[in-house]
Parts: C-alpha cells; structure tokens; sequence
C-alpha cells in the first residue's frame, strides 16, 4: 500500500510516501502560504496528490481543530482565512477518488509517537508540541481522548497569566502567548537589536551572551509553569514534548532539572521526554490512522 501523507502547519506543508512498512520515502517541504486561505491550500495538497500514481489512501494532519471522522476542520485561527468549517476529506474523496484521513496534528504526532516512538508500550501519555502555538493531545487508556466536540488537549489556551497578553484566540494570557517557540523569539528580539530565529537564538555567540540566557530561562520557566498544571491535573506517567526546539539540550535539560522541585511528593514520578520521531510523527501517526480505513 502506498499512502501520502502531509502534515500541514502555518509556515510549512511537509509530505511523502509511506510505505505499507510505514517508512517515509520521497519526502518534501513546502511553504503552506497560509494567508491565501483554506481553498488555495487544498487545491495545493489536491495538485500534490494528483502527481502521484498508485496512490491507495491519502493521510492528512493538519493544525486546527478536527473532526476527524468526518475530516472537517472544526475551528482555526484567521492565520489561514476561510479554513474553519473546511470539509477536507469530502473536498479530496470527491476530487481523487481517494480514501482519505484526516487529523489534528498533534493528535497525529501523538499517535505516531504512540505506535512507532516515544510512547510506544504506553496506554497513558500527554503530548505537547511547541511551535508558533502550543498543541496538546491526550492518549488515554490506549486511545486518543477528544473530548465531546473532538476539541481536548487545548493546553496552548490554559490561562497561565489573568488578563494577560492578547491571545490569537481571542482570550488574554493563554499559555502559549509566554511559553511558545514564537513566545520565546519575539521575547529575544524585543531586547536584541538583531532579530533573530529560534535556531540562532540557541547558537553559541547568541546563547551566552547574558541579556538572552536570562530571557530563555524566564521563558523555560514559564513553560514549567504550564507543564505544572498539566501534571496536576492528569497525572500521567509519562508527557512526550515535541516540535523543533526541543532539539536544544538546554530546553528539556533544564525543565528536567527544575520541574521536579516544584512538584508535590506523590506528583514526581512523571516521566518528561522529548519525542522520538520529531516531524515524522505526525506524518506516521495519520498514516497509520489513514492504513486501517476500509
């Protein structure tokens, strides 16, 4: 079986094909152009599908709420105009013929990591990505847990700080206005007069230079404090953290140094590891997902 699979995020469509092994081959990334909206983005993954031959099932993750049984997008931010409401699967079943899947993608990432990663050999786990927000996805009792309206694992939009800085989603001190990767950028760059990206922040000339160590530690902190929260109020054995900047040592090595701490007795014995696949875990997780339709 050959499956395509796209992990779509604000920035970046990336994709490839994936075996009936579940090895990704053929792989891609391209610019999403988020701002050109929800139709132009399907008609890009519609042309993309539509290049390939021998295609059996098309597997799709993507940012924003869904629904993933009937493929729609139940809510997304107007960093893609007219994406809420989008009927993705509908939209590609009827254009190629295909059977599709479609999933949030940290659900995805979760699943990926739950079959193939860091969570296999686990029925219990949170997971936490970081990036220009903060996604969550809850892996219960074997399963994916969403909630009545397919919408849980919001931790992005926990309220951390009360009346707090204005949030994309409309609500003020949401936590991942302090504790995201683009949090942590704009908080450099507004005391560094050359703008910087998460990868430069982390390089050698930039890391320890003090005005920008003390802001990635106040920012690890405040990832803590969400993390915290989280813990307390699952109680999970295991939190897998996700997205590219948990590839900086520093990051997970200091919330692991710190978090313990701060944590009630009975609390500790939560295991915080950062994800075994990194960006293909989405793209597996759906694959799979996408595997099993009939």
């Amino acid at each position: 079986m050959r499956i395509i699979t796209f992990d779509i995020g604000y920035s970046t469509i990336k994709y490839a094909i994936c075996n009936e092994n579940f090895i990704l081959e053929d792989r891609h990334t391209i610019p999403t152009e988020a701002q050109k909206g929800g139709q132009v983005l399907i008609n890009k993954i519609i042309s993309i599908i539509e290049s390939y031959d021998n295609i059996d099932r098309v597997a799709i993750s993507t940012t924003g709420q869904v629904d993933s049984e009937n493929g729609i997008v139940l809510y997304s931010t107007e960093s893609i105009p007219y994406y809420t409401g989008m009927m993705v699967k509908k939209i590609i079943e009827n254009k190629t013929g295909i059977l599709t899947h479609v999933e949030n993608d940290v659900n995805a990432f979760a699943l990926g990591e739950a079959e193939f990663g860091a969570g296999q050999g686990h029925n219990d786990f949170l997971a936490l990505t970081y990036g220009g927000g903060i996604g969550g996805a809850l892996f219960l009792n074997g399963k994916l847990y969403k909630g009545s309206s397919s919408s849980a694992g919001e931790f992005g939009h926990m309220v951390t700080h009360v009346g707090g800085k204005q949030c994309d989603c409309g609500g003020e001190g949401c936590y991942e206005c302090y504790a995201s990767t683009n949090a942590l950028i704009k908080a450099v760059n507004n005391r560094n007069k050359n703008p910087l990206n998460a990868f430069e922040i982390f390089e050698k000339e930039n890391f320890e230079k003090p005005e920008i160590r003390t802001v990635i530690d106040k920012w690890i902190d405040e990832m803590i404090i969400g993390l915290i929260n989280i813990i307390y109020a699952f109680n999970p054995p295991l939190i897998i953290l996700g997205g590219g900047i948990m590839n900086e040592d520093y990051v997970i090595d200091l919330i692991d140094r710190k978090i313990y701490n701060m944590l009630m007795d009975n609390y500790r014995s939560v295991n915080i590891v950062r994800s075994k696949l990194g960006n293909d875990a989405a793209l597996l997780g759906v694959a799979h997902k996408a595997f099993e339709l009939k």
